[in-house]
């Protein structure tokens, strides 16, 4: 952990994602210290707010990180201001609407000598590391994801991830997809995928992937965010030295049927300080290969119609 930075860090968009996670991380970090919020309508008790960007960026230029937990359609925005005025930047998954708006802001952060870091938080749970450790030394002859959990509870209302650059289920799915290319030792590709688009809506609910993988593993994943009662966010794997069960989004490993690691919730904990470390190094973190295999998925997907989706 780098010496205690004390960088000042306004945070953007005060939803259900910064209550339960940024706030928190952030407020358990004494290398950050939360100066400023931006939100239309939610606030924090003590801390400076702000209702847009450029106030914030005009009125505060102490302020030197800006983190986005803001929906993807808007962030762009948000975020080349930022930028442009010298700030460093922590993008939400998915870091963009778009592959190109991330290249521009990775240009612009290269063009004014800051810090850029999309934060693929499922990459940072417990037991990642494990898993991708295990991995490195067999070789894999099957991979199934299964990541199924219910939309109305963790996106209750929000109409955004149904429009267009919302993502839809992959909202959620791109976080396996962030462990998927974190833990392989080489890249696999999507090659063929189906995508259930609710009637009334714009993005999917549910979709099936195939992937290439170059030493001929059966390779697959199935996102639906149909499933209610328990969720289920597993990896699978069988290989030429054991079978590997990851669960719980990351937090749990099992090897062989056997329990090896139980861990916690410190993603967003992890995240944070990842930027500290970033911002004392003078580096970025623009990693885009979840994001490749989701613009591809929608470039190769089949497009079925389901029934319509109503919160």
């Amino acid at each position: 952990m780098p010496e205690n930075l004390g960088e000042k860090l306004a945070l953007v968009g005060i939803g259900k994602i910064a209550r339960d996670q940024h706030l928190p991380a952030i407020g358990a970090n004494p290398d950050w210290s939360l100066e400023a919020t931006v939100s239309r309508h939610g606030t924090v008790e003590g801390v400076e707010h702000f209702t847009d960007i450029d106030a914030l960026l005009e009125t505060r230029p102490d302020i030197t990180t800006v983190s986005l937990a803001i929906p993807p359609q808007p962030r762009f925005d948000y975020a080349a201001k930022a930028l442009k005025a010298g700030r460093n930047v922590m993008l939400e998954k998915p870091p963009g609407q778009s592959l190109a708006e991330c290249y521009a802001l990775e240009a612009l952060a290269k063009e004014n000598g800051v810090t850029l870091f999309a934060t693929w938080h499922s990459r940072y749970a417990d037991c990642v590391p494990d898993l991708k450790a295990w991995v490195s030394s067999r070789r894999i002859e099957r991979l199934q994801i299964t990541w199924k959990e219910d939309v109305r509870r963790w996106h209750p209302g929000q109409d955004w991830i149904w429009a267009p650059g919302g993502m839809g289920v992959f909202d959620p799915g791109i976080n396996a997809l962030s462990i998927l290319t974190e833990i392989l030792p080489y890249p696999v590709h999507v090659t063929a995928a189906t995508l259930e688009f609710p009637e009334n809506r714009d993005t999917p609910i549910a979709a099936a992937l195939t992937f290439a993988d170059p030493t001929g593993a059966d390779m697959s994943a199935v996102f639906d965010w149909r499933q209610e009662g328990p969720q289920t966010w597993d990896i699978d794997i069988e290989t030429d030295g054991g079978t590997a069960k990851l669960s719980l989004g990351g937090e749990k490993l099992e090897i062989d049927g056997e329990l090896v690691k139980q861990g916690a919730n410190h993603e967003y904990a992890n995240l944070y300080a990842r930027m500290a470390s970033l911002l004392k190094a003078g580096e970025s973190d623009m990693d885009l290969s979840p994001m490749i295999h989701v613009c591809d998925a929608f470039s190769l997907g089949r497009r079925a119609v389901t029934d319509p989706f109503h919160f």
